[in-house]
């Protein structure tokens, strides 16, 4: 069965809000909207998305790490 990804023109394309950090990019935005661009008074916003971020790549870093030691064999 093909994934998202691969049903779309560009297989690495996909939608930010696909994302699960798509709220906190959302928030940060809203607040940058809202304070002018002043980025100083949403840097908690950033903070939340940076930190979201980091662990949306780590996990995808360890999905790519499983995948390709799944058909290594400890025995051979």
């Amino acid at each position: 069965m093909a994934s998202k990804a691969d049903s779309l023109p560009y297989p690495s394309a996909a939608k930010i809000s696909d994302s699960p950090c798509f709220p906190q990019q959302t928030a940060s935005l809203k607040c940058l909207e809202q304070y002018n661009s002043d980025k100083s008074k949403c840097q908690e916003y950033f903070a939340v998305y940076k930190e979201c971020k980091r662990k949306e790549l780590s996990l995808l870093q360890r999905e790519a790490r499983l995948e390709r030691n799944k058909s290594r064999s400890l025995f051979s």
